[in-house]
């Protein structure tokens, strides 16, 4: 009985789908300002193949935007990586980063922040794969 109204109610949700997606199909979807912020990062570049981790040296080009992302720039290229729990990212707060390798950053890397204020411990970020973005050759 418990299977046969699961399936039901599965069923009705899949009925439901096209419908909602009409709906907001019409809507335009407002970007937050940390997505613009990223938008206007990433403007002209295109994704690359992710990675686990990046070489970096240091964290003086490593940028929080709002609710977001972490945004990493290594010459030409921007690292992103979008985190597991984007919601966390403030910048406003300080990132303290716990490395396992001293010349990389991986997703396994845990960052804690602290408030910038207070000085105590505000929240983690939960990091995920490093996608670059590099500029797109303008052909001509």
């Amino acid at each position: 009985m418990l299977k046969h109204l699961a399936l039901a109610t599965a069923a009705l949700g899949l009925l439901a789908a096209p419908a909602q997606a009409e709906e907001t199909a019409e809507e335009p979807v407002e970007m937050t300002r940390g997505e613009e912020k990223l938008a206007k990062l990433l403007e002209g570049r295109e994704a690359g193949e992710p990675r686990q981790c990046i070489r970096t040296f240091g964290s003086r080009n490593l940028t929080q935007i709002d609710g977001t992302a972490l945004a990493y720039r290594d010459g030409k290229t921007i690292w992103v990586n979008y985190t597991r729990n984007p919601e966390s990212i403030d910048d406003s707060d300080v990132m303290v980063i716990r490395r396992f390798d001293g010349t990389s950053l991986c997703r396994t890397d845990q960052i804690h922040l602290v408030d910038r204020f207070s000085g105590f411990f505000s929240g983690v970020i939960f990091l995920d794969e490093f996608v670059p973005y590099t500029k797109v050759d303008a052909e001509g």
